[in-house]
């Protein structure tokens, strides 16, 4: 990845985890809440799989 692409990736992992502590101290609304607990678990899974979320979704066609 590019340094802008991580710099971008770095920077929602920090508005998306306020996010959710605002969601819970009713701060902001319960979508952006929403929106950032799924951020956080989708980065979540990168970190343990060791790939981009998209490679971990994406679903090969079989070989015919």
């Amino acid at each position: 990845m590019t340094t802008n692409a991580d710099t971008v990736k770095n920077t929602l992992d920090i508005v998306s985890v306020f996010a959710t502590i605002g969601s819970f101290l009713e701060m902001f609304t319960p979508v952006f809440g929403l929106i950032g607990a799924i951020w956080t678990l989708m980065r979540i899974v990168e970190m343990i799989a060791g790939k981009s979320f998209a490679e971990i979704i994406r679903r090969k066609k079989d070989a015919e």
